[in-house]
């Protein structure tokens, strides 16, 4: 499969909404179709401190989020006031740099038979997912022994269109992790439901999907079934990648586009201040990928594989965007990362007609 390459530097900040520059003509490109008025946003939570995990109840009207640095699980929706279900216990962060705690959250496919919800916990030995009930609040581990740091944890959850739980990690501030087959660090981890490895993963006998990433945070698949995933770079570049079983994505021997046959290239690159990526979700042909530092939602157009020219919208509207999902409304919901009980669960409309 072709892709193409979007490069976006530091003459591109000046355009109107951020606009990336792609590397290939723009009438071959995908184009944007706008899906979502980010002008009609929702105000669905607020007063939280750094929502990180999102994911929705098969219920329809309501979605758990997990507050990073509390541990504390909550039960939003459209029509109720936030409820704190049950706490985790988890390593919290000590300061606005300590990227610890509770992350990702993930519902079981069979949560109406099972009630398995998921998540992703930092602990004083290592990040881990355990999955737990929600009358109980009691973990069970399902994947341990991925390395745990300050900074570079990964920690985004999703069940696949296949039923297998993946995983995003990170480096752990150790760039050896991420080129080593034995580490769990700086990868993409999948696994069936129980932790246990499925046969048809790319290398035996491991849990290993894609290696040589530096911190994963986003990851969604297309209606092809295809993976996308963004990457936080180091202070050059972020990423957009089109997610290859097996595929080593050469951290730390590149950042951004090597072009080296065995490594995995990139679709879409971005300063680090124009994004620094943490969730992304496909809808239709489009990726809506999460930026923290750059403080807005970048929306790119896909279609076979290939990425057209990015478009950033909420440019300093919200601040720190942590996390992006598709609601069972039809509605996008994104959380927000600006700490201090500033942060606020948003939603956006679809477009009519």
């Amino acid at each position: 499969m072709r892709r193409k390459m979007a490069a976006f530097g530091a003459a591109a900040a000046g355009l109107a909404l951020a606009l990336g520059t792609a590397t290939a003509a723009a009438q071959e490109d995908p184009a944007q179709t706008p899906r979502f008025d980010f002008a009609a946003g929702e105000t669905v939570a607020s007063g939280l401190t750094i929502p990180w995990g999102l994911a929705f109840l098969p219920d329809g009207i309501s979605a758990l989020v997990a507050e990073r640095n509390s541990g504390e699980v909550l039960r939003i929706g459209t029509d109720a006031d936030p409820v704190v279900l049950g706490t985790l216990d988890v390593v919290r962060g000590t300061s606005s740099f300590d990227e610890r705690g509770l992350l990702g959250l993930a519902v079981s496919p069979t949560f109406q038979t099972d009630g398995w919800v998921y998540a992703y916990v930092s602990t004083a030995e290592d990040n881990r997912v355990v999955r737990f009930t929600l009358d109980s609040f009691e973990p069970e581990p399902v994947v341990t022994g991925i390395p745990v740091a300050l900074n570079h944890n990964g920690g985004r959850l999703a069940f696949g269109p296949d039923g297998k739980l993946y995983i995003t990690t990170g480096d752990a501030n150790d760039t050896a992790n991420a080129q080593d087959l034995d580490s769990l660090g700086g990868k993409i981890l999948r696994v069936n439901p129980d932790g246990s490895v499925p046969e048809d993963n790319p290398f035996a006998g491991s849990p290993v999907y894609t290696w040589g990433n530096r911190n994963v945070q986003g990851l969604s698949w297309d209606d092809s079934g295809d993976l996308y995933f963004s990457e936080l770079g180091q202070n050059t570049w972020d990423e957009l990648n089109f997610g290859v079983a097996g595929g080593n994505y050469g951290w730390p021997e590149v950042e951004g586009s090597g072009g080296a046959p065995e490594f995995v290239d990139p679709l879409v690159t971005w300063t680090t201040a124009e994004a620094s990526p943490s969730g992304a979700e496909v809808v239709g042909d489009t990726a809506y990928v999460a930026a923290l530092r750059g403080q807005r939602l970048w929306t790119v157009p896909l279609a076979d594989g290939e990425a057209g020219e990015p478009v950033a919208v909420l440019v300093s509207e919200i601040g720190r965007i942590r996390t992006v999902e598709l609601g069972p409304d039809g509605h996008l919901w994104v959380t927000t990362s600006n700490g201090n009980g500033q942060d606020r669960v948003m939603r956006y409309p679809p477009v009519q007609g």
